[in-house]
């Protein structure tokens, strides 16, 4: 066993042992608790978690990856642009109003806003969603253990399920979020080490954000001397058309994620959840704001060591990379060097998986071991904690949403936590599946799921919440529509599917952007010729947009509506309902 694999070995026993052992301490037996915590996780803790929960292994992983090599940092910044702002639009324009309706998950929002056709359909939707975004997790996992440990993918995946597993089962929302508490302090911990010392190293300063300006010029001078384009030169890659559809893909995706929308429902109240939000900013703002130096400083790295190195001549690191098939040479003229020849990739003579660059990134900068074993355990972290979040949407849809909302109304909590743990468990094992057998690298099969979320989820919470005339029907069909062309036209021009061309050289990636558009549009048209929601409903979603207290939200969150059914207005907050406290619990 080498020195790394040693150091990672400890940092991963250890760092399992503290997620069981905090799932262990915080289980739960009752569904307020395995759904939503009880509703009592501290804003400063439930940021932390909503973080870890919402970065997943794309963050972590793979996004420096794509920065620096797929898309050649400029292009690259649709991933910053579109994650981080996404979060922006979520904080502020859904978090708090959901928070407000008082329901467990989307679908139950969607069934008590519009009707239990919609639900069903929502269902549908959180489950394709979930399954897709948890097999790029599931991959990033498997990457990890077969690097560091020099485990089968197929068996880190195996491993990574089993601990996700024990402590999502045991512990559900309660036992989850304290543990991505602890997952985030690892991976936030993990990241910055050793950006701070290669920025050190390249810069001559601490702060990355600030070295990784420093040395853009040269890095810009060494890829043109390469024959590459500049590092900073815009739209070498990707057309402007193509920024904005992934962008906005990315950004409306991250507002509809049903993993993410549930955490503020742990919150103690809506003020809490406001709080939430904020914390969750600085906490993400930590890694995103140094995700695209580490791109940098290990391209910049990467690209001063191996061109025109001898095949047989390359670093230890390269060397490692390349045994497990994720750093591919193909001496393609015979001359025995690695030449770049004006491109990095697919086709090429160097193939870099995006995958590696933040793992890698220790041990090319040459590291000691131990940093390089507590980056594979943030990696981990990142993973794990991301498919817990997943697993409990596909948990709760199934449970709560199908079983108890549609099959057995009389269930009571233990027979609910029951088929709650047992859609658990089987979805792990589908999870397992498909991150043994994904249909891309890490990031593109998140930035995949984000896309879904923004055609199916964002228009019908955004106007369920903002437009009280919005019908049952419509949200139905506006969610089929959306989802329908989104994971047709991504099945259509996948490699691992059909890999037929892009139309209008639209990418997979950014078709969310379409599918939201078209949601969009046939909720308002067909909600112009469909029944309208109850007027008792359009009061509670007139009142949910206003600060302060209301009796009839409050009575809808309990489950209590229909005692009210005489209608009155009933917000009592001395400000004719527009003022308060902002605290409803």
């Amino acid at each position: 066993m080498s020195p790394i694999q040693a150091w990672t070995l400890v940092f991963v026993v250890l760092t399992f042992g503290i997620y069981i052992w905090i799932a262990y301490r915080s289980r739960v037996s009752d569904t307020a608790g395995f759904y939503v915590a009880g509703g009592g996780i501290p804003a400063p803790a439930n940021g932390a978690a909503i973080a870890a929960d919402w970065m997943s292994a794309a963050s972590f992983i793979s996004m420096a990856g794509l920065v620096a090599f797929s898309q050649n940092g400029y292009a690259g910044s649709v991933y910053l642009m579109g994650w981080t702002g996404g979060y922006v639009l979520l904080a502020l324009l859904l978090a708090p109003y959901l928070r407000k309706f008082g329901k467990y998950t989307v679908p139950d929002f969607v069934g008590d806003r519009y009707n239990e056709t919609a639900r069903l359909v929502s269902v549908v939707c959180a489950l394709v969603v979930s399954f897709v975004y948890v097999a790029g997790q599931m991959a990033g996992v498997g990457v990890v253990f077969q690097r560091f440990l020099g485990v089968d993918q197929t068996w880190g995946v195996v491993l990574g399920m089993t601990i996700v597993f024990l402590y999502a089962v045991l512990g559900g929302m309660k036992g989850i979020t304290w543990t991505q508490v602890a997952q985030y302090s690892v991976l936030i911990v993990a990241y910055l080490i050793p950006a701070v010392a290669i920025s050190l190293q390249l810069a001559g300063n601490p702060f990355p954000q600030i070295g990784f300006g420093a040395i853009l010029e040269d890095l810009n001078g060494l890829q043109e001397d390469l024959g590459l384009a500049a590092y900073t030169e815009a739209f070498t890659q990707t057309s402007m058309v193509n920024m904005v559809l992934i962008t906005a893909a990315l950004m409306f995706g991250t507002a509809g994620l049903p993993h993410v929308i549930v955490r503020f429902y742990t919150a103690r109240s809506v003020r809490a959840a406001r709080y939430s939000a904020l914390w969750a900013l600085f906490f993400i703002a930590l890694l995103y704001t140094t995700a695209p130096a580490i791109g940098a400083f290990t391209k910049y790295n990467v690209l001063t060591q191996i061109p025109g190195t001898a095949v047989d001549a390359t670093p230890e690191w390269f060397n490692n990379w390349r045994d497990v098939g994720l750093i591919t040479v193909d001496d393609a003229n015979g001359n025995g060097i690695i030449d770049v020849a004006g491109a990095i990739g697919e086709g090429t003579e160097l193939m870099i998986n995006n995958d590696i660059v933040v793992l890698a990134t220790p041990e090319i900068a040459g590291l000691p071991a131990p940093i390089v074993g507590l980056v594979a355990a943030g990696g981990l972290a990142a993973a794990l904690s991301t498919a817990s979040g997943l697993l409990l949407v596909i948990s709760s849809s199934v449970a709560n949403d199908i079983y108890y909302k549609k099959i057995n109304p009389r269930a009571s909590d233990a027979q609910q936590l029951r088929v709650g743990r047992i859609a658990m468990g089987a979805a792990i094992l589908v999870a397992g599946y498909l991150g043994i057998n994904p249909p891309g690298f890490v990031a593109e099969v998140v930035a995949l799921a984000f896309g879904l979320a923004a055609a199916s989820f964002f228009p019908i919470l955004f106007l369920g919440i903002f437009w009280k005339k919005a019908t049952a029907t419509a949200a139905a069909s506006g969610m089929a529509v959306g989802l329908g062309v989104t994971l047709l036209y991504q099945l259509w021009t996948l490699p691992t599917f059909f890999g037929n061309a892009p139309i209008w050289d639209i990418p997979a990636t950014g078709i969310g952007t379409i599918g939201m558009i078209l949601n969009l549009i046939t909720i308002v048209v067909v909600s112009q010729f469909t029944e309208k929601p109850s007027e008792l409903m359009q009061k509670v979603v007139e009142d949910v947009r206003y600060p302060g207290r209301s009796e009839l939200v409050a009575a809808h969150a309990a489950g209590h509506l229909e005692d009210l059914a005489g209608g009155e207005d009933l917000r009592h907050d001395g400000h004719d309902g527009h003022g308060g406290d902002g605290e409803h619990r």
